[in-house]
């Protein structure tokens, strides 16, 4: 029997769906999975080897720490130049755009309400996979803080091409301090997912649905009706 004390109240989840039934759903494709998975290999080869060329260890010669960084960062733009691109014409953006219902909610889940053993107050949909705090960090990141990088990278990439305008020393230092502290940024962002993967579950069935691209998410019967009829390979017996 389920101890009242800790059953979640459905009163205070965020975008309820009282009529809904939670099915396990295809909802990552091969994709998304792979565009993740390479996104996560190269900004972790990334920020070893940026480590590595400012100085923090020496378990790569410089020469050929510059060269993996670079040639990493450009394959990774190519790779988002792709994922935007899928994004816009699959209609997949639509996820990541931010809103502000249940936003402080979900906020002070993870701030206290974690900590006291309280139920997630989101119930992921079909539709919208992302609790609102999500959405707005990934919007954050895809729209300011990833162009930061890709921007300052290239400027201090081409440096060579801009040297001769007036004050060019000086802008290559902002430009290398700016593609510093994103880059310092993206870290932090890297460590703090990693650890919200472990909350109220274990870290391997926080990373299970990129791996085998399905999830539990909350169905209407409309929609479950059409994936029974048209989708049915989305569906988990």
């Amino acid at each position: 029997m389920t101890d009242a004390t800790h059953a979640p109240n459905i009163d205070n989840l965020v975008e309820t769906c009282p009529n809904c039934s939670q099915r396990e759903v295809l909802i990552y494709p091969r994709f998304e999975r792979l565009w993740h998975w390479s996104q996560a290999a190269s900004i972790m080869i990334l920020m070893f080897t940026g480590l590595g060329m400012n100085g923090f260890h020496d378990l790569m010669p410089f020469e050929l720490a510059v060269r993996l960084h670079t040639l990493v960062a450009l394959a990774l733009l190519l790779l988002w130049v792709f994922a935007t691109f899928w994004l816009f014409t699959t209609g997949t953006y639509k996820v990541f755009l931010p809103r502000m219902m249940g936003l402080t909610r979900v906020a002070r889940f993870y701030a206290y309400g974690v900590f006291k053993g309280e139920h997630h107050p989101y119930q992921k949909s079909l539709t919208q996979r992302l609790n609102p705090l999500q959405a707005l960090a990934y919007s954050m990141l895809k729209t300011v803080i990833f162009p930061l990088v890709w921007g300052s990278g290239l400027l201090y990439l081409t440096y060579n091409f801009w040297e001769t305008l007036p004050n060019a020393p000086f802008w290559l230092e902002v430009v290398a301090n700016v593609h510093l502290a994103v880059a310092w940024f993206v870290a932090g962002f890297v460590i703090l997912h990693i650890y919200l993967l472990t909350i109220g579950h274990s870290f391997r069935e926080g990373v299970r649905p990129m791996i085998k691209g399905t999830e539990t998410v909350a169905l209407t019967p409309e929609q479950e009706a059409y994936l029974s009829r048209h989708e049915t390979w989305r569906l988990v017996k």
